[in-house]
């Protein structure tokens, strides 16, 4: 009986040791939003002041959901400002991705139909497989900060799934 005892105590300890072990979250290089191309419309100071801050929104979410550690973009600043859209230029974001030593890219974008109707669109290269890049997509009425705040926090929350 002793010996059985033993024997269920090391399964269980072992039991608790495995399901306490989590994985570490892939670390991720998440780039400034930018405009979609918005047509005939010039994107006003409001449009352009907002990606930042939507951009900083969008870290921090995914960070305290603990999907992503979170790479510092900081380094290719400059050279994302100087290239073309990073939607546009055949891979570029997961370039700089690797060169932050990230294993997943996540760019975004604004897309403005009318100042009633935007979409916030999000999407995610996993670089450590073959897979297709996934995207994510939630509309929004209002071109307001309040209706960009909602639509950014239902994203995370309710459209992306955990990390790959």
């Amino acid at each position: 009986m002793t010996y059985l005892r033993l024997i269920v105590s090391s399964l269980g300890a072992m039991l608790i040791v495995a399901t306490g072990a989590r994985a570490e979250p892939p670390k991720a290089a998440v780039f400034d939003f930018q405009l979609a191309d918005l047509g005939s419309q010039e994107p006003t100071d409001a449009d352009k002041a907002r990606l930042k801050p939507l951009s900083d929104q969008l870290r921090s979410l995914l960070k305290e959901s603990a999907r992503y550690e979170i790479v510092s973009t900081d380094p290719v600043r400059e050279d994302v400002a100087k290239g073309s859209n990073l939607r546009r230029c055949n891979g570029c974001a997961e370039e700089y991705a690797k060169k932050l030593g990230a294993d997943v890219a996540i760019t975004g974008e604004i897309q403005k139909v009318s100042n009633l109707i935007l979409n916030i669109n999000v999407y995610v290269k996993d670089l450590r497989s073959d897979k297709a890049e996934q995207a994510y997509s939630v509309d929004i009425r209002g071109d307001n900060d309040v209706s960009f705040d909602r639509g950014v926090k239902y994203l995370v929350k309710n459209s992306m799934p955990p990390a790959p």
